[in-house]
């Protein structure tokens, strides 16, 4: 007897009143004549079935979910936003722990089964927001999957002690060594980069780098982390979240740079940011890039948007990028879901026989209709377990 079968389903290939069951915590059998024996059989009411989303960039570390509304203090400037960091979280009401538990609720009651989130590793804190988020990570091992990047926001040759901060935070558990603006913020490309390649190569992790640099800069950072990505064979495991340079430069040097960036195999993660020029989305995967997609602020120090939804994010995505035919956005969906979850490691996923049964269910005739008006969940599904109904967290 399977342990759960869901009748009366909408699929994405366009079936109606399909069944799944589920047992085992993955997905035993679709079909859409009469549905087998389970223990819990739930119709969905002609609701659409989509695979769990995948959101590449966030930082549980810095999220304001599960503290009264705080106004936002820094300046406009990156380094103020660091400088008030400082100040900001260590006096807040709760841990980083509980706040970043209560905004990983928040993601997977949106249907997010996959996150990758970035934490600050600066001499401010040293291992104090990883230890936290790791923790939270555990707390909801049942939920979702937490990557970490150990991530030096306020830079790592101009702070003393960052390089082996990293080191240090590798060998505490994170997943990934990060990176951030070589010139911009270090004024020294060749030594963060020597040295984040290095921890990545000593510790046989990924990388992934804060590219926000413009126009000529950008590219010539990108240049340089393409360059040893292919050198030291990190293929498939550097990306570049950002990116804003590949926006800012003649479309001749946007091709140049995705024919490199996909020689190297370095993924491009990008938000979608309001106030920067975004990377040519559709120029980018036409040449064979790996474009996934992230949240990046949600309601914290840094921003005061965001609702975790990665269905709305690609809403904003889809809007700056003018998709607007069913196209583009079933392919802006694979950029929040199956892509994003191939870049993070995750081979299986899907709804499909046999793959693991993380998926969610909302009222909507397709993907462009679930991106375009993104519904509330209905259910939200993980390791075949209800982990959330409705909008509402269940664990």
């Amino acid at each position: 007897m399977h342990d759960l079968v869901l009748t009366g389903a909408r699929l994405g290939d366009g079936r109606q009143n399909a069944w799944l069951s589920i047992a085992n915590g993955r997905i035993a059998a679709i079909g859409d004549d009469s549905p087998p024996a389970a223990r819990t059989q739930i119709s969905l009411e002609g609701d659409l079935v989509l695979p769990a989303l995948t959101d590449a960039h966030l930082h549980l570390d810095k999220t304001l979910f599960g503290t009264p509304w705080l106004p936002h203090a820094a300046g406009p400037t990156r380094m103020s936003r660091i400088e008030t960091d400082a100040t900001v979280l260590p006096s807040l009401p709760r841990s980083t722990c509980d706040r970043a538990g209560a905004l990983i609720r928040r993601c997977v009651a949106h249907g997010t089964g996959h996150l990758r989130t970035h934490v600050d590793i600066t001499t401010a804190f040293g291992l104090k927001a990883l230890e936290g988020v790791l923790e939270a990570k555990a707390a909801h091992a049942g939920a979702c999957t937490v990557q970490t990047v150990a991530f030096p926001q306020a830079g790592v040759m101009r702070s003393r002690g960052a390089v082996e901060l990293l080191d240090a935070a590798m060998r505490a558990g994170a997943d990934l060594v990060g990176g951030i603006d070589p010139c911009e913020v270090d004024r020294d490309p060749k030594g963060q980069l020597d040295a984040v390649f290095a921890i990545a190569s000593r510790h046989g992790v990924g990388i992934d780098i804060h590219l926000h640099e413009p126009g000529e800069m950008g590219l010539f950072s990108l240049q340089e982390i393409c360059a040893r990505t292919r050198a030291i064979g990190l293929q498939g495991r550097v990306a570049v979240s950002h990116g804003f340079c590949l926006g800012g430069v003649a479309e001749s040097k946007q091709k140049s740079a995705a024919e490199m960036m996909a020689e190297a195999g370095v993924t491009l993660v990008t938000h979608g940011a309001g106030g920067s020029t975004l990377p040519p989305i559709a120029l980018l995967r036409g040449e064979g890039v790996s474009v996934i997609c992230g949240n990046d602020d949600i309601r914290d120090t840094w921003s005061p948007y965001g609702t975790a939804d990665m269905l709305e994010r690609a809403a904003v995505i889809g809007w700056r990028a003018d998709f607007r035919t069913d196209e583009t956005l079933e392919a802006l969906f694979e950029m929040i879901s199956i892509d994003g979850a191939r870049a993070l490691g995750i081979a299986e996923h899907g709804v499909a026989p046999g793959l693991p049964a993380n998926l969610f269910t909302l009222p909507a005739e397709g993907v462009p209709e679930a991106i375009g008006q993104h519904p509330q969940r209905r259910m939200v599904i993980f390791g075949g377990r209800i982990v959330a109904r409705d909008g509402i967290y269940l664990g």
